[in-house]
């Protein structure tokens, strides 16, 4: 279970007494966001959903997946002129890459991904309510767009933490998908893969607000960034 998950690795590097601490302060948290007023204002992020007829909103997510997301990673979906302006800051062929988003919800990312050439997409998420969202929106997404650039879309219901990189040229996408100590185990993860098969790789950290686990990578650098996102990629 992911919350027994995070109680085991918390209460591991922490203690007991911390994690409980932590512990109570996420469940405040999700008591505040469950409120009439935050729940209208989950709802303000539509404009996507409506024209494409898709249900990737923050505002349909479930009780459950809410309490889970306080502990792992709230769900929040892109917004699509950031995600143009991310992709539009990448100087690679898209053609030769395949995409992979890392806590990818209900896949509003993987579909915005498709306006792209890319070899081929990937979304990993833990929570499996997201993971049922993101395969139906990628079948109606489908239905309503077939001229994407990339219809090879794939979902997987999957901790981060356990997922094998492909042996291709990559470009990670990362919307602060997990805590700290789960970003660094895929930075790792990520690093095997590619001193396996080196490759081009490259990460588009939007929203960095754990940029200090890449401290520790010396594989990648940090090529350019704004306040809404970084850019690394492999030497």
């Amino acid at each position: 279970m992911a919350l027994s998950g995070w109680w085991r690795d918390h209460a591991r590097a922490k203690g007991a007494p911390a994690a409980a601490s932590l512990l109570l302060a996420g469940i405040w948290g999700f008591l505040r966001d469950s409120t009439p007023d935050r729940r209208r204002s989950r709802y303000g992020d539509m404009e996507f959903d409506w024209e494409h007829r898709v249900n990737t909103t923050s505002g349909t997510v479930g009780w459950q997946e809410r309490l889970l997301g306080i502990f792992h990673s709230p769900y929040q979906p892109t917004d699509p002129s950031a995600f143009r302006e991310m992709m539009a800051a990448l100087p690679v062929d898209f053609r030769e890459f395949t995409f992979i988003d890392v806590g990818s919800g209900k896949g509003r990312t993987l579909l915005l991904a498709s306006e792209y050439p890319f070899r081929k997409i990937v979304g990993v998420e833990l929570i499996a309510e997201l993971h049922r969202a993101a395969e139906e929106n990628i079948g109606t997404y489908r239905a309503q767009t077939p001229t994407a650039c990339c219809a090879a879309i794939e979902s997987l219901c999957l901790d981060a933490r356990k997922f094998v990189f492909p042996a291709t040229p990559l470009v990670v996408y990362l919307f602060n998908p997990l805590p700290d100590a789960g970003l660094r185990q895929v930075i790792r993860n990520l690093e095997e893969s590619w001193r396996k098969s080196p490759r081009p790789v490259w990460i588009v950290y939007h929203h960095p607000a754990l940029e200090s686990a890449f401290a520790e990578s010396r594989w990648l650098q940090r090529v350019s960034g704004v306040e809404q996102y970084s850019l690394y990629k492999s030497k």
